[in-house]
Parts: structure tokens; C-alpha cells; sequence
């Protein structure tokens, strides 16, 4: 799995075994202090030790000025054969008193949304497992079944308004909804509904969350949505914000409160701003199934968005059910587009462009799956996506490489460098990690993806100075 690498950067592999998906907020954190990087991973049954580590939900804590050297990495355990699959892999905060805090679930097989915090400010010393239960919430079972209960819950964010920390994930009827801590995730209690909408295929929206908490500021969490998953639905992208006790769309029309209990009406993906619609054009195609991949906040109030779609994709712009566990999936590679989006401060409305070309899907039971890319958390003007397709010469690659892209004109042109070359293994699932404006930290995963459960692939850090 070795990669070409320019030799200005460090960079180094941390662990052999390890993967995440991208709905959970933040994977990684660095420490500026102290120059450590904490990244969350689950690890696959499929990769090194699969029988005796896969399902293991593990915490990397990387002293970032000896990476490269024995000793720089240490693996803290957070749950042991949780469960082999992807998407239950940890988010992170950090506490005002300096602990540390991840929360995680499992995929849709139980219904308990975990915790812990660390004793101290080391994040490698880590108190006892707790969980919030979401079944209490039903009176009854009848109640439960009626109102979308009992399904699982998937996905944790975490993020700050108005003193509040909030944990977002997909839960009642396989919607966004939210629990709160007021001590600063030491209890959780159930804050409510977001969004809703009528089943139809897997599951519903797909949210991507962004706010300015660590810019000092915690007066509004920014999100983007789906209707639903893009292989059951020809998906657009919905924008609006959480402040003041209310969902907005982007120009700061209130649209409906927040804290909507388990009967209550609440809103939908629509009523809120759109930023990709199904059928959109951009660089001569037509853009269906998108979904949601990074969302950024910026000090100024900037928020930059980046999204995946079909490109002229056979199935059209129709939104019948394409179902998820029907043999109909499609086998033939789909052309997949990169999609940047910026929503200025004061502004009402999204600017939309077409980035790069993301390649066919990774494997045909999910349509869109693709290498993904990551917004630069100290720069609206620079990110890194993971493709098949260089972005410079449009020439088709032996298999996924990331490149780091920096626009000096608004997004109307990029420059490209590739951060590898000529790699032997697939490098996928970027993640810019904010915490240390004086540096860039890049995450990824190096190796194969069969499934979000079976997977073989080490995790990788690069480090260089900006």
C-alpha cells in the first residue's frame, strides 16, 4: 500500500485496520496545545486482526511532531466488537474544562446513542461507557411502531448553540432528530424532532452539520439535507440554520420551532433553501441523486458546501422508488460529479459549481458511492477530493488518489496538486481536521472497500505546515 509522496510532507500510516463513513461530526480533532491528533475508526473484519479486532470502535491519538516515529501513535479502544461497520465510527468534542468527549451508535441494530468522557485532559484515559435509550421516549410499543420507533439509530454530530451542546442523529422514523446536554455531554435528554418526511426506500435525509463554535461563536448550527437516501430517490439538497429557537431557511426566514416533541407537526427538507436541485445542469449535464459529502462555517459567517451527483444518470430525474433491496441496483458505472456550493454572509441564496469529476460508483449496491472529498477548515478557498479521474488532465487513474485544490477566483478555476501518485491501493474518504490553524492535518483510509462492513484498509496522517 505504499504511495509517492512529495518529500516536504510527513506522512505516515497510524494504524492497519481502520475506517469511518461521513455523516458524524467531527472524525478528528487536533489539540493544538499539545500537537496531538485524535481520530475516531472502526475497525473492519476484513482488515489486519478481522477476527480479533473487526467491530472494535478505536480512538487514534497521534503526537503529530513525531509522526513517522515508533511510538507517535497509541490506540485507545472506546468499545470492543461493537460492531464491524463503517458508519458507527465516533464523533469528538472537546469540554470547556478540557476533557474530552465521543459519542457513537451502532447502525441501525440497536437503539442506544453512546458515550464517554476521559478522566482527565489525556485522551487516552477514558471513563465508563454510558447510553441514552431511545425506546424510553414510547409510552408504549404501539406508540413506538406508530411513530417510527424502534428502528435504530445511526449517526452522532455534535455541536454548540447558545450554550447548548447538541448531539444530532438519525433516529424516530429514520429522521434527523437531536438530544441536548446541558453539562457539557455529561447527561443527555431529548431535544427533538428536526426534520420528517414520509418513508420511502432505506431511510430519510442525509444531513451534513457545520457551526462557529471553534471560532468562539455558538449562535447558529448551519445544516444541508436530502429528502432521502439518492439510490431510493432522485435526491436534491436543502439548506436552512438552527437559531433563536428556530429552523430558518438561508435569507433568515423563520420557518418553524425548534424542540418538537414526538407528535408534534414538523417541517420538511423542502420548506427550507434549496442548494442542488434534482435535475440541475452544470458542465453540460444534468445533476440527479445528489448527497451531501462536507459543510464548513467560516469566521466571517461564510459557509461552503460540497456535495456528490449523478452525472445524465439513466435513471433520469423521476423520484419513483428505486428500491434499496430490490435487484435493480445499477451495474454499469455511473458518472459521478463533484458539486461545490458557497452561501455568502448576507446572502439568500447558494452559488453553485460543478468542482471535478468523482468517477463511477465504488461498488454496485451503492450507486453512489465515491471516494469523497473534505473542505479545508481554515480555508473557504481550498479542499481535497478523492477521485479516479485527475482533475488536471481528465485521464482515468489505476485507482483513487486525492488531490488538494485552491481556487483564487471564487471557484471559477482550481489549481491541482496531488498529495499521491501512482498508488498500489485505494486512498479514500479525506478528512481535513480542524483544530490547528498554523498547520494541515489530512486524514484518510489506504487499502479496499468491499462494503461498509468488510473492509482492509490502514489509516493514514499527513502533516505540513501552512
Amino acid at each position: 500500500m505504499e504511495n509517492t509522496l512529495p518529500v516536504s510532507d510527513v506522512t505516515a500510516a497510524i494504524s492497519d485496520n481502520g475506517g469511518w463513513c461521513w455523516f458524524q461530526d467531527e472524525r478528528a480533532l487536533v489539540d493544538a496545545t499539545t500537537g496531538t491528533l485524535l481520530v475516531g475508526a472502526v475497525a473492519s473484519r476484513g482488515g489486519a486482526g478481522g477476527d480479533r479486532r473487526g467491530g472494535d470502535v478505536d480512538l487514534h491519538v497521534v503526537d503529530l511532531d513525531r509522526l513517522g516515529e515508533a511510538g507517535a501513535a497509541t490506540t485507545v479502544t472506546l468499545h470492543p466488537g461493537l460492531e464491524s461497520d463503517d458508519h458507527d465510527n465516533p464523533a469528538l468534542w472537546r469540554r470547556a474544562d478540557g476533557r474530552w468527549l465521543t459519542v457513537f451508535s451502532r447502525h441501525k441494530s440497536d437503539d442506544l446513542t453512546r458515550w464517554r468522557i476521559s478522566e482527565g485532559e489525556d485522551p487516552t484515559v477514558w471513563g465508563p461507557e454510558q447510553s441514552f435509550d431511545w425506546r424510553t421516549l414510547f409510552e408504549t410499543p404501539e406508540q413506538a411502531e406508530a411513530l417510527g420507533g424502534g428502528r435504530g439509530v445511526t449517526y452522532q454530530n455534535l455541536h454548540q448553540l447558545d450554550g447548548v451542546l447538541h448531539c444530532f442523529v438519525r433516529a424516530i422514523n429514520d429522521d434527523p432528530c437531536y438530544l441536548v446536554s446541558h453539562d457539557d455531554g455529561g447527561t443527555w435528554q431529548f431535544g427533538g424532532r428536526l426534520l420528517t418526511r414520509e418513508k420511502v426506500g432505506y431511510v430519510n435525509g442525509y444531513a451534513r452539520y457545520a457551526s462557529g463554535a471553534r471560532f468562539g461563536t455558538d449562535d447558529r448550527i448551519d445544516l444541508i439535507i436530502t429528502e432521502h437516501h439518492p439510490r431510493d430517490y432522485a435526491t436534491s439538497i436543502w439548506h436552512g440554520y438552527l437559531a433563536g429557537g428556530r429552523l430558518h431557511r438561508a435569507d433568515g426566514t423563520a420557518v418553524g420551532e425548534l424542540g418538537r416533541g414526538l407528535t408534534d407537526p414538523t417541517l420538511r427538507a423542502e420548506d427550507l433553501t434549496p442548494v442542488l436541485g434534482n435535475g440541475s445542469a452544470a458542465g453540460g449535464a444534468t445533476l440527479t441523486h445528489a448527497w451531501t459529502t462536507d459543510l464548513r462555517r467560516f469566521a466571517d459567517g461564510t459557509l461552503v458546501a460540497l456535495m456528490t451527483a449523478r452525472a445524465d444518470d439513466t435513471a433520469g430525474t423521476s423520484t419513483a422508488r428505486h428500491a434499496w433491496d430490490a435487484p435493480t441496483h445499477e451495474v454499469d458505472p455511473i458518472d459521478h460529479r463533484f458539486v461545490r456550493a458557497v452561501l455568502r454572509p448576507g446572502s439568500g441564496r447558494w452559488e453553485v459549481a460543478e468542482l471535478a469529476e468523482a468517477g463511477p460508483q465504488l461498488f454496485p449496491h451503492e450507486e453512489d458511492y465515491t471516494g469523497l472529498a473534505t473542505i479545508d477548515p481554515d480555508d473557504p478557498h481550498a479542499l481535497w477530493i478523492s477521485t479516479v479521474v485527475d482533475p488536471r488532465t481528465g485521464a482515468t487513474l489505476a485507482h483513487h488518489e486525492i488531490f488538494h485544490g485552491v481556487t483564487r477566483d471564487a471557484g471559477a478555476s482550481w489549481t491541482w496538486t496531488p498529495v499521491t501518485e501512482d498508488s498500489t491501493a485505494d486512498n479514500m474518504r479525506p478528512i481535513a481536521v480542524p483544530g490547528d490553524p498554523s498547520r494541515s492535518v489530512l486524514v484518510w483510509y489506504r487499502g479496499s472497500l468491499n462494503t461498509s462492513q468488510d473492509y482492509d484498509a490502514e489509516v493514514v496522517v499527513q502533516v505540513r505546515p501552512r
